[in-house]
């Protein structure tokens, strides 16, 4: 049942006793803490398996509550807020004095961003304060884009809010401008293109080991419990008969030819959780095609095989 404005406000009263929340967002479902409270934070990363210096994304209820948490917003940053808040866009600043090293996983850097999801705004309303939240999954594993995958990744009473699907299904773009040159850290579903159109400059890209760290940036992430095989485009009939020939039962995701970027991503949680349930000893993905509006899906793909490899 979807959440009442009732189940809202008993979140809240929730998050101010230091008790974890589950909620949505537009990209996936949040495991939310209050981001002042560094006990509650600590429950996050107990309970996800987390590293501690793994940082945690702040949600706030508007662009006007940065100043609060941030030592400096520069103009760049007030760009792509303005233009792209409320929504699936992180920005990593500088950290204002006495935002919490838990938060921040002992970086000089937060994260953090403005979700559009209306529970997730309504949730921030009632609460009055920013959220700290990753995905709300065991670290590494994949995202929960439903209240059901929540429910199935904490079975142990989890308070959970629920939202419906999430409308976007991927994390968010994360951009970093901490330093003069704009860094795109994670691709998500704002493209590099519109970012460095309202930027007015290009963005460098993040190679490995890139500083600072962001959710979701290590090699190997995002990961179904079965093993996930990436197949070249094309490929899939081959790998099944390959396959086949061991004697290995395997599953497919086909990307059918002129298939959608965004609705491919916004269904491609829901369904890696549906076939990591079928028994089957390899999970075979055909891979989807280089152009830049695949960025964040080939990304997701990518570290989730490479869990395997």
């Amino acid at each position: 049942m979807l959440a009442t404005p009732a189940d809202i406000d008993a979140a809240a009263a929730a998050l101010r006793a230091g008790e974890l929340v589950a909620f949505p967002t537009e990209t996936v479902y949040g495991l939310g803490a209050d981001a002042r409270n560094p006990d509650a934070l600590r429950k996050v990363y107990a309970l996800k398996g987390r590293p501690a210096t793994h940082p945690l994304i702040l949600h706030l209820l508007s662009a006007t509550d940065l100043d609060a948490w941030a030592a400096e917003v520069p103009p760049a940053a007030r760009r792509l807020a303005a233009r792209f808040w409320p929504g699936p866009l992180t920005l990593v600043l500088r950290r204002a004095a006495g935002v919490s090293d838990v938060l921040t996983g002992g970086q000089d850097t937060l994260a953090v961003r403005v979700p559009s999801h209306p529970v997730a705004r309504a949730l921030l309303q009632s609460f009055g304060s920013g959220i700290a939240a990753p995905s709300a999954n065991r670290y590494g594993r994949v995202s929960p884009t439903r209240a059901e995958h929540v429910r199935e990744e904490f079975p142990q009473g989890l308070r959970v809010l629920d939202g419906g699907e999430c409308a976007v299904g991927l994390e968010s773009t994360i951009v970093s401008l901490a330093d003069p040159q704009p860094l795109l850290l994670r691709p998500g579903s704002i493209s590099r293109e519109a970012l460095e159109f309202e930027l007015g400059a290009p963005l460098q890209t993040a190679g490995p080991g890139a500083t600072p760290r962001v959710p979701g940036s290590t090699p190997q992430h995002y990961a179904p419990q079965t093993p996930l095989l990436l197949v070249p485009a094309g490929g899939l009939s081959a790998a099944i008969s390959a396959a086949a020939a061991r004697g290995e039962p395997v599953v497919t995701l086909a990307c059918p030819a002129g298939a959608d970027a965004a609705a491919y991503g916004r269904a491609l949680y829901a369904e890696l959780r549906r076939l990591d349930k079928q028994g089957a000893s390899r999970i075979l993905v055909e891979s989807v095609p280089t152009s830049s509006d695949w960025d964040a899906v080939r990304d997701r793909l990518a570290r989730a095989a490479a869990t395997f490899l």
